[in-house]
């Protein structure tokens, strides 16, 4: 299964990861946010939904993610235009949509202030 992990980690965690992973140490697919804030700002409800939605389909067109999350085709295209800019969808070749996993694991901790 191609699983992706979605977690909250500082620059200097994740330049760690990168270092390990160049000294070929298998890391696997990781998305990483500075904070829970930008997680929240990045992934809201309707786009969470939408990944939800094309998880494990393979490239769709536009129109057939809205399909897919019942919504309208204008207001789709924002949602996957923000995760396009955020790294979280591909765009392949031929101008379709993907999000190339098959599973999702959120990893992080909320602690005490």
């Amino acid at each position: 299964m191609n699983t992706v992990t979605l977690c909250i980690e500082s620059r200097e965690q994740t330049s760690a990861r990168a270092l390990r992973a160049f000294s070929g140490k298998a890391q696997g697919a990781y998305i990483s946010f500075e904070s829970p804030e930008l997680v929240w700002k990045v992934l809201t409800a309707k786009r969470w939904e939408l990944l939800h939605a094309l998880t494990g389909i393979g490239p769709v067109s536009m129109r057939e993610a809205a399909r897919r999350v019942g919504r309208d085709v204008k207001a789709v295209h924002g949602d996957i235009k923000a995760l396009l800019m955020a790294g979280i969808l591909d765009r392949t070749e031929d101008g379709k949509i993907v999000f190339p996993y098959d599973a999702v694991h959120v990893d992080f901790m909320l602690k005490a202030a």
